[in-house]
């Protein structure tokens, strides 16, 4: 349950329409989901979608590694005591969200620790040591909005939260394969890449390079994605109806760009797919009438 808040001072209040730009103009896709949202959750979960969409732009920034895993320690440090921080608009508003709302802040740390293993450049060899890189920077913001959306048996929540954070998570991965080659990243399990016989890595040639091995590969990561949202939509009825709306908006809208991806792998590896602006409002508003697109 949310704390009782005072009123929100001037100081808050530009906060979070500080946070709450952020989130529409970085996460569009989540913003779609947190504008269902009453007034204090929305402005809540813009304010954990602003900083951790700081904590990742450090790790895809441009500075040297150790200027970034320096930033992240920072970042560490402030996610603990964000009240610490007074004239930073986004640590003001997760500060004052963190008293509206029991957020677990010390989630956090997995998304840091999510990042700091892509500036290491870490690689997985199986899907479980990818699971845990999914749980860090994904199932950690699933831990964190529920904190912000409340359920009605919060154990039972806390695992359906962390699914559809991985199912999210695998849906990022498919969509940016191409976007993270370039960048000498790869996250699919090593396993599954040698299963279906394709190169991926650095030096290998770009995954659009061999469409017909790379559409069975990523075939069978959709399979899995779906797998994990299957589990994760178990959150919904757990939820008030407002915040389930927004989790069936956010979930809603990347399950069809995962569709999408699995029904044209060679254009999913030959550049980053994404849904219209208008299909996107029609999952939101489906998803606020009860349904989920």
């Amino acid at each position: 349950m949310a704390t009782e808040p005072g009123a929100v001072g001037p100081d808050t209040a530009a906060a979070y329409r500080h946070c709450e730009h952020i989130t529409r103009t970085k996460a569009r896709n989540f913003f779609y989901g947190i504008r269902l949202l009453p007034p204090a959750k929305r402005d809540a979960l813009s304010a954990i979608y602003a900083f951790a969409r700081r904590i990742d732009d450090i790790g895809d920034g441009a500075l040297p590694a150790a200027e970034k895993l320096a930033l992240l320690d920072d970042s560490r440090a402030m996610a603990a005591d964000p009240a610490g921080y007074p004239h930073d608009p986004t640590l003001v508003g997760l500060a004052d969200a963190a008293l509206r709302f029991p957020i677990p802040l010390s989630a956090f740390g997995e998304l840091i620790d999510g990042c700091a293993a892509d500036v290491s450049g870490t690689a997985y060899k199986t899907f479980d040591e990818l699971l845990y890189y999914c749980r860090c920077v994904a199932g950690s913001i699933g831990r964190l909005s529920l904190g912000v959306f409340g359920a009605a048996d919060p154990k039972a929540a806390a695992p359906l939260a962390d699914a559809l954070g991985v199912a999210l998570q695998l849906t990022n991965i498919l969509r940016d394969i191409s976007e993270d080659h370039a960048d000498g990243r790869v996250y699919l399990p090593a396993e599954d890449i040698e299963r279906f016989g394709c190169e991926l890595g650095r030096g290998s040639p770009p995954p659009a390079a061999d469409p017909g091995r790379f559409a069975d590969l990523v075939r069978f990561e959709a399979s899995r994605a779906r797998e994990w949202y299957s589990t994760g939509l178990g959150l919904l009825p757990l939820l008030d109806r407002r915040s389930a709306a927004c989790t069936a908006a956010m979930a809603g809208i990347y399950s069809r760009l995962l569709d999408r991806i699995a029904a044209a792998p060679s254009a999913a590896v030959g550049g980053r797919m994404s849904l219209p602006g208008w299909e996107k409002a029609w999952v939101a508003a489906r998803s606020l009438a009860g349904g989920l697109a």
